[in-house]
């Protein structure tokens, strides 16, 4: 009696959890014992609000777009469709007319959502493989001193006393 007891109460643990979220407690509670509280608080993987974005590992929120969190653009800074990479508008339909509005997310888009940025820039960025092609993450440079996640800013790659908003991106056709 006492065995099936066990037993069910390890299979109904073991169906509630997974390796990969208990590693995740163990690895917090081992920042926690060795850094601090504040630490694994700053690390717990919830707060890091662009981990969708492969290839992109910190905690720089997405550039505004119709298909946010993805922030995927052209090489001039104009949104596309996040899988299939055909241009859309600002409301995320197929951009078809020059009557339909389509702002580059950084430059544009930016200061309009959050007019405490001042003139935001396309800035530098990294280059990783996801999906077998080379992936462009660029940082959205502004003189703000908060990030679009609400948390302070960091200069990354901007230049010229700038610091970064947000974060966007583009696919390469370039294998990897």
């Amino acid at each position: 009696m006492l065995e099936t007891v066990t037993e069910r109460a390890s299979i109904g643990l073991a169906e509630r959890t997974s390796r990969r979220s208990f590693l995740g407690r163990m690895g917090q509670g081992l920042v926690a014992l060795v850094g601090g509280s504040m630490v694994a608080v700053a690390l717990r993987p919830e707060r890091a609000e662009a981990y969708h974005i492969c290839g992109h590992t910190y905690t720089t929120g997405s550039c505004p777009h119709p298909y946010s969190p993805q922030s995927r653009v052209d090489k001039y800074g104009y949104p596309l469709h996040p899988v299939y990479g055909y241009p859309v508008d600002d409301r995320g339909r197929i951009y078809k007319s020059h009557t339909q509005t389509r702002h580059k997310m950084c430059q544009q888009l930016v200061p309009i959502r959050y007019p405490y940025t001042g003139n935001p820039t396309q800035g530098g960025g990294w280059n990783r493989c996801c999906g077998g092609r080379i992936r462009r993450i660029y940082d959205c440079c502004s003189y703000s001193d908060t990030r679009i996640n609400g948390d302070g800013a960091v200069t990354g790659y901007c230049h010229h006393g700038r610091k970064v908003f947000c974060i966007g991106y583009r696919d390469l056709n370039t294998r990897c």
